[in-house]
């Protein structure tokens, strides 16, 4: 099955404070068949967080980059559907779901292509129950 992809998941794989079991699972699950959807500011998102996470000293230069490669083998699709049109759609879900519009760009993707959502973000998974999304889990 073909997923949208979190940050908060992707991270569990790779920074060692943050490690989840389902997470875990996930990934061992993924295979070249399936598609992880990322809207185009999870590229952002993924970024500073290894930044930080180099800066708190949580993470090794030499780690930071074997997360970067690791994304790079996993057969993630980056969405591209930016218009005033999906800012209107953000907004619309963000102010239902009470999210920030990055989390709502998310259950946006996840709902106008039909797929579930792999997150380890309560808030965000909340959000996507009501909105009738398939949660990880």
């Amino acid at each position: 099955m073909d997923w949208v992809l979190g940050c908060s998941l992707a991270l569990a794989w790779v920074l060692p404070d943050e490690t989840s079991a389902r997470a875990e699972k996930f990934l061992a699950q993924v295979s070249p068949k399936n598609v992880l959807w990322v809207p185009a500011l999870w590229w952002y998102e993924i970024s500073n967080a290894l930044i930080n996470a180099r800066r708190l000293h949580r993470l090794a230069e030499a780690d930071s980059m074997r997360a970067v490669e690791l994304y790079g083998t996993l057969p993630i699709e980056t969405d591209l559907d930016l218009s005033p049109d999906a800012a209107w759609r953000f907004q619309a879900l963000a102010r239902e779901y009470s999210l920030s519009a990055y989390d709502a760009a998310y259950l946006e993707l996840a709902q106008r292509r039909g797929l579930g959502l792999a997150t380890l973000d309560r808030h965000l998974m909340m959000a996507a129950r009501k909105a009738g999304v398939k949660v990880l889990g």
